[in-house]
């Protein structure tokens, strides 16, 4: 199906992307730390509303 020389260039490109991809991320982790503090606050108040609303349509239906 594939010749020998395209599943070394798949091979190559496939660990040349991956070590991309880590580098950048190794890269930009300082600067998401601080640019989405607090983010995971923000989260839980977002999924505790949503519990409440929840909760108060349950307990007003019955």
């Amino acid at each position: 199906m594939f010749s020998t020389g395209q599943m070394v260039f798949a091979l190559l490109f496939f660990i040349a992307f991956v070590a991309v991809l880590v580098v950048m991320y190794r890269r930009d982790r300082q600067w998401q730390r601080k640019q989405y503090k607090g983010t995971f606050t923000v989260l839980l108040l977002f999924a505790g509303f949503i519990i409440l609303l929840l909760l108060l349509k349950y307990f007003l239906k019955n």
